[in-house]
């Protein structure tokens, strides 16, 4: 599909929704004590639970992964809609009082078109990590390495452009590294080997600066570091999205009160596989996950 028949399904999409749902969603006021929704199509989104859990230690989360429909970045952006409409009620259903989009592919598909229509407050990707790449950058070249469905949306290209006019954008898709990722290939030759070809064209054009557009990519940090050199500058777009959170349910009363936090952790595919993987990735066991059916 072409970035502008993209577009146009977006903006169809769009209407679609508006139209039918007439008012946006008010939003509802929610407890402190509720959970945080947390949702990716897999191990990816917890580059972001990370982040929550370091900076808002105190919050319950619900991290549901999508592992049954693994990978979204090859997806039509209808689906990535629909899938995005199963998700988020469930989550509201779940006592979520604010979800974040832990998926730069929703992030830049579904949430433009979803994220007045539910009574909560979504958190997505693109524009803190924009925010951040903006601050970042010296020189004002811009990489970004995302899923193809990111790449096409141009969603980052034209936040930051919105941002900052005179900065220039070098995109690439990399549709192998999130099944690499889910395959536990980190630390392999073959992993080095695709980084460096989707790295090169970016690094020939001098930039700076490289946004890591897919919540999966972060699992890479050391690796891309290497091939990108001390003088580029990785940016984890979690860490602005996890400040933007915690600002906005400061600013709610809705931070939840100083005791232990818990983790409850959903998936659509197989458990075994998901508790294996995001223990070695999270640093810390994940127990317990559930098996769970979205519609």
């Amino acid at each position: 599909m072409s970035i502008s028949e993209v577009g146009g399904v977006r903006k169809v999409l769009t209407e679609k929704v508006l139209t039918r749902g007439g008012e946006k969603a008010k939003p509802e006021k929610m407890a402190p004590s509720s959970p945080i929704g947390v949702f990716d199509s897999g191990v990816g989104g917890l580059t972001v639970l990370r982040q929550l859990m370091h900076k808002l230690p105190h919050e319950d989360i619900l991290y549901l992964a999508d592992t049954a429909r693994i990978p979204y970045g090859g997806r039509p952006p209808e689906e990535i809609i629909k899938i995005n409409q199963e998700i988020i009620p469930f989550l509201i259903k779940h006592g979520a009082k604010m979800i974040v989009i832990a998926c730069g592919t929703s992030s830049a598909i579904a949430y433009p078109i979803l994220k007045d229509q539910y009574p909560i407050q979504m958190i997505s990707l693109i524009e803190p990590g924009s925010r951040a790449a903006v601050d970042a950058t010296r020189s004002g070249t811009i990489g970004l390495i995302a899923t193809v469905g990111t790449v096409n949306s141009h969603a980052y290209q034209h936040k930051i452009k919105e941002l900052k006019k005179e900065v220039v954008v070098h995109a690439a898709g990399c549709p192998l590294f999130v099944p690499l990722i889910e395959g536990g290939f980190i630390e392999a030759e073959e992993t080095r080997r695709v980084a460096r070809e989707y790295l090169k064209p970016l690094l020939k054009e001098k930039i700076d600066t490289l946004i890591l557009g897919c919540t999966h990519y972060p699992h890479l940090y050391q690796l891309l570091q290497q091939l990108t050199g001390p003088n580029v500058t990785l940016i984890d777009p979690a860490e602005e999205a996890v400040n933007d959170a915690k600002k906005l349910l400061k600013g709610a009363g809705n931070l939840r009160p100083a005791v232990q936090a818990k983790y409850e952790f959903m998936v659509t595919g197989s458990v075994m596989q998901f508790e294996e993987l995001g223990s070695r990735l999270l640093g810390r066991p994940i127990i317990g996950a559930r098996q769970v059916k979205l519609s």
